[in-house]
């Protein structure tokens, strides 16, 4: 279904402003990966997602556009389809994943829903070094000792709510979380006071392909990486040869009051994020249970 259209100035603007926005902000991780040079808390989006800086750049309308004028290198591309004037991104390339959308659809509905929880503190980067000797970032170090770090998620315990993030805990240290989480439950869990959960907007947009607006990825892409700066300085990693940015030390007072205010800024920002998702797929959906339609993939 076509419910708007864009001129051929139109969206040819509106494409050169979407990847100068994509230089703009990928510009220093790109200088990185061509001299081979990691960065630890960057680095994550594209890793932990297997997220290319070239599908970032790929702009779409979303679903229910047209681009009038548009030839046949767009509806080529894959999530597209050639209409009467021009190209749209289709949705039938979705048909087959209808289950797996629907269940994002209502996981971010839950989440929607749901009261933020703050009193997590960031503990699951100190649960994932708890009391192992194989950290996941070995060239920055730990800013506190490792029985420090111990102490602090054996005294205090874990109030991890998402999943993603408690099935990376040592072995050690998933017994001190509040609850033993499942994939199964994930739905029944996530909150909008998780970082994690935050972040994974970026994750659920981009799984919508070009039915999501590239204008609403970039967003989620921005506030995820602000999200992932917070989750590594709340962290026991020594940050310090990367940033001038202090750390936020949950093992304080102060620190947890600054984690907390942190969250309730990622929970406004990623509310109107996640509704505009929450449209889409909600669209999408309706569009693959129409009747009388030809939803076969076109390629």
């Amino acid at each position: 279904m076509i419910i708007d259209a864009l001129q051929p100035g139109e969206w040819e603007a509106a494409e050169r402003r979407h990847r100068s926005r994509v230089e703009s902000a990928l510009a220093d991780h790109l200088t990185r990966s061509q001299r081979g040079i990691a960065h630890p808390v960057e680095d994550f989006l594209f890793q932990y997602y297997s997220l290319r800086p070239a599908t970032l750049g790929r702009w779409s309308p979303g679903w229910g556009t047209e681009l009038i004028g548009a030839g046949a290198e767009w509806s080529e591309r894959p999530g597209w389809r050639a209409t009467a004037r021009g190209a749209a991104p289709d949705v039938s390339a979705l048909a087959g994943r209808r289950e797996g959308v629907q269940w994002i659809a209502d996981l971010l509905a839950a989440s929607a829903g749901r009261a933020p929880s703050y009193g997590c503190f960031g503990l699951h980067e100190w649960a994932m070094v708890h009391r192992t000797d194989r950290i996941r970032h070995p060239q920055l170090g730990l800013r506190l000792d490792p029985e420090q770090v111990a102490a602090e998620v054996e005294e205090r315990g874990t109030r991890c709510t998402h999943f993603d993030a408690f099935r990376f805990h040592t072995v050690t240290a998933r017994p001190y979380n509040h609850r033993q989480l499942t994939r199964d439950t994930q739905i029944d869990h996530d909150q909008p006071g998780c970082l994690h959960v935050g972040m994974d907007l970026l994750k659920w947009g981009l799984k919508l392909g070009p039915a999501a607006p590239a204008e609403l990825i970039m967003d989620c892409f921005a506030l995820a990486m602000e999200i992932r700066w917070v989750d590594m300085l709340a962290s026991p990693y020594d940050l310090s040869s990367l940033t001038d940015r202090k750390p936020i030390m949950i093992e304080t007072p102060a620190g947890r009051a600054r984690y907390v205010t942190h969250q309730q800024e990622f929970v406004r920002a990623a509310a109107p994020l996640r509704a505009r998702l929450l449209q889409v797929y909600g669209a999408v959906l309706s569009e693959l249970d129409a009747p009388n339609e030809d939803l076969s993939p076109t390629r």
